[in-house]
């Protein structure tokens, strides 16, 4: 048995076909040609003419009969002696509207083929001279132009306007649908509906080269049900599939037809049959056949579902009765059959779209536990690592550490990890929810060596550093249309292929699988091994990559608000200046209401030539950069109250200091003005009198590391998780929890100007800025406790702010 064969039949497979008593190859189906088997359907006639000269290369044997034309004297003859030199043309037309200017039909992928009406001269059946009509579908065949013809059924001639509702209703039902099931049995009650089968059922495959299962059926009365039933793979062999994924439609008109053979059996270039793949006459090989007689089928229709190129499902329809389709109901089942792989295909992006969704948030909240200087973090419990794609447990190899999160690593699985690692492309996701299959080892095998059943790997390096993911063996049970331990053996009447149905369910539980690892979960596992790379390699190439647009954009907001303040402050001081003379000059003349307008002139210009003077101080946070060092808070801290430290006491306000600040790295500069700025608000925004005793505190906390709310790391700090936050907190006035997001905009006050010392609302902006510059974030808590119980005052403000600690103040 040639290797791709052995390859694709399972072990039980081959052991099944050695128990049949009567001798059957199964290999021998799987091997069989099945495009090239030397005949059409007896129904139509086949003729292939060279393309250039028209000149006929092969007929079928049958030509005589529904062409009225022996195949001898058409072979060798131009085919236009038949159907005219007009008609010719036509054809060759239509096989180019279908394919690439004339180029000859793929060898991969759909086929192409064209459908027209010809008219030949001649006798009916009863002798009587006439026009006989015929339905030609048309194809390219490297340098031959095949043409298959159908006499025209009765009934008159075809009338899209009539037909057409039919199809379009058919296709608005099926846009109704919104998941794969009911898009499939929205199908196949619209397609029983247009073609009459006695059954219709949608069969999905499990995986390329797997069974199969009926997910959809639409039945006549009294046939037995094939719902959720699984049929062996062996039904439907590999060059079936692949004639599957060339063919939309596969038509067999009756079982019991008598194949018309090809005149010549054998092609004088190729010493094979004619290759008749993208046929629609095509006969049928004897194994299916003899399947589809066991199974009481007279005729049959399959329409091919495709996803990404590749075979996700059949449409099967099964009559009772002989069955001949029109060309024209062909065509609106092939094109039903492309609108609803294109409908699933839809309803497949739009899952996987959501669930991407879902696991991105799942990622970005395992990404933002992880500190700047640990991947170990990832292990941790409580990381969300295991939980990011529903494994069982995680491991992280890296030189001859091993770290796992969830469930103890199977000693089994060490050494194939790092193999697997090295055989694996650096980068690139390796998963599969069958790893004994992928081994070789039976189900029992892997549990018994402790080999789990689902495994996804991600190699760092070619030196066995991986971060990896396994799941534990989910047995499923099946419901079998047949035993699938034995796909092949005896049945009634002698027959070799095993009738199908309810009526001889097999119940079996399959073995040695996880449940699959979605796109998602892929998508998602790649995306974190970017993440990790970076940082076990001390890059942070994702982040640059992330900030490339932003720092661009804020540079070029940094540069027009620069120009355009500079730009106006020279006019606004000729108007400021121009009021003054005119005041200085005829304020004896002019009227008390004139002056007092020239006046509120010269007060604006100053109160926007201040504002201008603040927005260019913003803006020059954008570009100036930063010059960190590692510095002492408490030292910075006394810099800033040579400013603060007398707006304090104006207002009567007392700084506390609970403990030494700690050293940090920043800009010594930006961070005076950060404390600077906090120390002054406190000061405007210090309760009113008779409150209580007026305080700020300056003090610093473990918090949460960026992306977790401070209040999840009440008492910890021993996780590695936490990072140092300073906070200025007083007990004044309070900003409600709905304005403060306001407060940290650029000239906002939530006060009028001549209220709470006035000001331009610039100073909570610069600092936001001055930290997210530093790399840290701001958050703001009103109300929030005092440190001791007795200092009264209002509910107060706490404003948040972390920094970049230095490498030698870092746990």
């Amino acid at each position: 048995m040639p290797d791709d064969v052995q390859g694709w039949l399972t072990p039980r497979a081959v052991a099944a076909e050695a128990g049949v008593s009567q001798e059957f190859d199964l290999s021998q189906c799987v091997r069989e040609p099945i495009h090239l088997l030397g005949g059409v359907q007896s129904y139509g006639a086949l003729i292939a003419a060279r393309w250039d000269d028209a000149v006929v290369d092969t007929v079928s044997r049958n030509a005589a009969e529904v062409l009225g034309r022996e195949a001898g004297e058409l072979l060798g003859r131009p085919v236009t002696e038949l159907i005219g030199a007009e008609q010719w043309a036509l054809a060759r037309e239509s096989a180019e509207a279908v394919t690439d200017s004339g180029a000859a039909a793929p060898q991969e992928g759909p086929a192409s083929s064209g459908v027209l009406p010809l008219t030949l001269d001649g006798e009916d059946d009863e002798g009587e001279g006439g026009a006989r009509l015929f339905d030609v579908t048309v194809h390219r065949n490297g340098d031959l132009l095949v043409l298959e013809f159908e006499p025209r059924a009765e009934g008159g001639p075809f009338v899209f306007q009539n037909f057409y509702p039919r199809v379009r209703r058919a296709l608005q039902k099926l846009q109704g649908a919104t998941d794969v099931t009911e898009c499939c049995a929205a199908a196949v009650r619209e397609i029983r509906t247009l073609t009459g089968y006695d059954r219709v059922v949608a069969y999905r495959f499990d995986g390329r080269d797997g069974p199969g299962q009926v997910i959809a059926e639409d039945r006549s009365e009294g046939r037995e049900p094939w719902l959720d039933l699984w049929f062996p793979a062996s039904d439907i062999p590999p060059q079936a599939r692949r004639l599957y994924a060339r063919n939309w439609i596969r038509v067999i008109g009756d079982v019991d037809d008598r194949t018309a053979g090809l005149v010549p059996e054998l092609r004088a270039d190729t010493g094979q049959p004619l290759d008749l793949s993208a046929s629609v006459l095509r006969t049928v090989s004897g194994y299916h056949l003899e399947y589809l007689r066991n199974i009481g089928v007279a005729s049959s229709m399959s329409v091919s579902l495709l996803h990404d190129g590749e075979l996700w499902g059949l449409i099967a329809c099964h009559g009772d009765e002989p069955t001949r389709l029109s060309p024209e109901v062909r065509a609106a089942c092939e094109f039903f059959g492309i609108a609803l792989s294109l409908q699933l295909a839809a309803v497949a992006g739009r899952e996987e779209a959501d669930e991407l969704a879902r696991t991105r948030r799942a990622l970005a909240a395992v990404l933002a536990r992880l500190t700047s200087g640990a991947p170990d973090d990832l292990m941790r419990p409580g990381s969300g690592l295991v939980e990011l794609l529903d494994a069982d447990g995680a491991v992280l190899l890296r030189g001859t550490e091993t770290l796992t999160a969830g469930a103890p690593l199977p000693d089994a699985l060490s050494g194939l990890l790092a193999r697997l690692a090295r055989d694996g492309s650096v980068g690139e996701v390796w998963s599969s929810d069958r790893l004994p299959e992928v081994l070789g080892l039976e189900p029992e095998e892997a549990e018994a060596e402790g080999i789990p059943a689902g495994l996804l790997l991600l190699p760092f390096n070619r030196d066995g550093d991986l971060l990896a993911w396994w799941r534990r063996e989910q047995p499923a049970p099946r419901e079998w249309a047949a035993d699938p331990s034995r796909p092949v053996r005896t049945g009634p009447g002698g027959e070799r292929l095993t009738p199908r149905g309810s009526a001889a369910v097999y119940r079996a539980t399959v073995r040695g699988r996880s449940a699959p690892w979605s796109a998602a979960q892929r998508v998602a596992a790649g995306e974190l091994w970017r993440e990790v790379s970076g940082l076990l390699t001390r890059q942070v190439v994702a982040l640059e990559a992330r900030n490339t647009e932003l720092a661009r954009t804020n540079e070029d907001l940094d540069s027009f608000a620069h120009a355009a303040a500079h730009d106006l402050k020279e006019p606004l001081r000729g108007i400021s200046n121009a009021a003054a003379f005119i005041v200085e000059d005829a304020g004896t003349v002019l009227d008390t209401t004139s002056l007092r307008r020239l006046t509120t002139v010269r007060r604006l210009a100053e109160r926007m030539d201040g504002l201008l003077d603040s927005l260019l101080h913003f803006s020059r946070l954008g570009q100036v950069g930063l010059e960190r060092e590692a510095l002492s808070v408490d030292e910075v801290l006394d810099d800033a109250l040579v400013v603060a430290g007398g707006r304090l006491a104006e207002q009567g306000v007392t700084l506390v200091r609970p403990a030494a600040l700690p050293r940090l790295r920043a800009d010594r500069e930006r961070l005076r003005e950060v404390l600077e700025n906090l120390l002054v608000n406190a000061a405007k925004y210090a309760a009113d009198e008779g409150a209580g005793e007026r305080r700020v505190w300056v003090e610093a906390v473990r918090v949460a590391a960026p992306g977790r709310a401070p209040e999840e790391d009440e008492g910890g700090g021993a996780d590695g998780g936490t990072v140092t936050a300073l906070v200025v907190r007083d007990n004044g006035i309070g900003i409600p929890a709905g304005q403060q997001a306001d407060v940290l905009q650029l000239f906002r006050r939530l006060h009028r100007r001549d209220e709470r010392g006035g000001g331009s609302g610039v100073g909570l902006a610069v600092v936001k800025r001055i930290v997210e510059r530093h790399g840290g974030r701001l958050w703001l808590e009103s109300p929030a406790a005092a440190p001791d119980a007795d200092c009264g005052g209002g509910p107060g403000t706490a404003v948040w702010f972390t920094l970049e600690e230095p490498p030698e103040a870092r746990p």
